[in-house]
């Protein structure tokens, strides 16, 4: 089997999101997917990745993700190692297809066939637009959605808790401070926003007790001193793990933090490469490792990268609040890792959107989530998906490099 061209497609409507066909000789067609600055990393593939990858074995999915290392970017979660994580997703795609197993099986099988999922209390509107990781593109500003639960957990934190309850859904993730660290730069927080932000956690012990786990995202958004300072005022409400307190750019500095929080960290999506969340490890204050399989690497990198924090004994939560193949990757890969401890999810994105985007979703049941039946990924892109949407297709094969 021989790659015989790349496509990638875009779409107008959620210019975040990238996918990657890769075709083949055989008629298979491996999906991948990665998200931020999509029509940027749509030319690093086609500009680099395919000259590199068109008429080579698709199988050979460890040598093509070595001869993708290029020269710069390779420790980063840039453009090339997010066009680099599309494309190994595809290829273990392909490698599902041309097996007729699904991805989980191909990683080593499935050490369970459901894994515990937690809601990451976004909206539909939750960073849609191309401008960034910034509370401006919160979509706060649309109110009122079926599952408008990022508005939920800055005013309704208790209903929302119970609203998740009733769903078998016991662990939600908020992150109330964003606000008050844009403020500032991150550099100081008043008593009155340290109140505000703590009130939904307030409302959420208040209202359905130990019953609800809760994670808090961060975004790292803090500098050293305040975000200590913040995790010292979350220490009563038990909270599950604290995710990115500070930018992932001084790992040295966690050492400190973690003395100062009595929940874990978890880190990080925005770390790219093993050789990144090796560093990390060996800060001795590394807790539930968070990656994010489109932005690290690819599954082969996060395979790796979930094996190296058993050998620390620490569990592995894969990241997901961007597209429903990234979805559907992460979860083969939670019920493959041994260590995987639970699989983000978004309902606002699972219920809504994601539908209208591919055949196939996990399903998320009682709390729990699984994969699709069927080799691979078990989901294509809607093949509707050019006609419901303003879809931008560029293709690649020999014929044009």
């Amino acid at each position: 089997m021989k790659i015989t061209k790349l496509e990638t497609l875009r779409l107008k409507e959620r210019p975040n999101l990238l996918w990657i066909l890769v075709h083949t000789n055989e008629g298979l067609v491996g999906l991948g997917e990665t998200f931020f600055m999509a029509e940027t990393v749509e030319t690093y593939l086609h500009e680099y990745v395919a000259p590199c990858v068109i008429g080579r074995d698709p199988l050979q999915i460890d040598l093509l993700a070595a001869d993708l290392v290029g020269y710069l970017g390779f420790r980063s979660t840039g453009a090339e190692v997010r066009g680099n994580s599309a494309f190994d997703i595809a290829l273990w795609d392909l490698f599902g297809k041309a097996t007729g197993q699904p991805i989980a099986q191909l990683l080593g099988g499935f050490t369970r066939h459901e894994i515990r999922t937690y809601n990451t209390c976004a909206g539909t509107e939750y960073i849609k637009k191309a401008t960034g990781q910034t509370t401006a593109n919160y979509g706060l500003d649309k109110p009122g959605d079926a599952y408008d639960d990022l508005n939920g957990f800055l005013h309704r934190a208790d209903e929302l808790a119970h609203s998740l309850l009733e769903e078998g859904i016991t662990a939600m993730k908020i992150w109330p401070f964003d606000m008050a660290a844009e403020k500032t730069r991150g550099q100081y927080i008043s008593q009155p926003d340290l109140n505000s932000a703590l009130a939904p956690f307030e409302k959420i012990r208040n209202a359905v007790g130990d019953k609800m786990d809760i994670m808090v995202e961060f975004h790292s958004m803090w500098q050293l001193l305040p975000a200590m300072q913040i995790a010292r005022e979350l220490a009563p409400y038990k909270t599950f793990w604290h995710e990115d307190p500070i930018r992932m750019d001084s790992l040295s500095s966690l050492k400190r933090y973690a003395e100062a929080s009595l929940a874990p960290i978890s880190a990080s999506e925005t770390l790219g490469s093993r050789w990144a969340f090796r560093d990390l490890l060996e800060t001795g204050a590394a807790g539930v490792i968070m990656l994010d399989i489109s932005w690290c690497g690819g599954l082969s990198e996060a395979r790796k990268i979930a094996a190296m924090a058993e050998a620390w004994h620490l569990p592995v939560a894969p990241h997901d609040c961007t597209g429903p193949v990234v979805l559907g990757a992460s979860t083969h890969l939670s019920l493959n890792a041994p260590n995987a401890l639970v699989q983000e999810s978004v309902r606002a994105f699972y219920k809504t959107w994601y539908r209208d985007l591919v055949t196939a979703l996990p399903q998320v049941k009682n709390g729990m989530i699984t994969v699709p039946p069927g080799p691979g990924l078990g989901m294509e892109l809607n093949p509707e998906i050019d006609r419901a949407f303003t879809a931008l297709r560029r293709v690649t094969d020999a014929s044009t490099l």
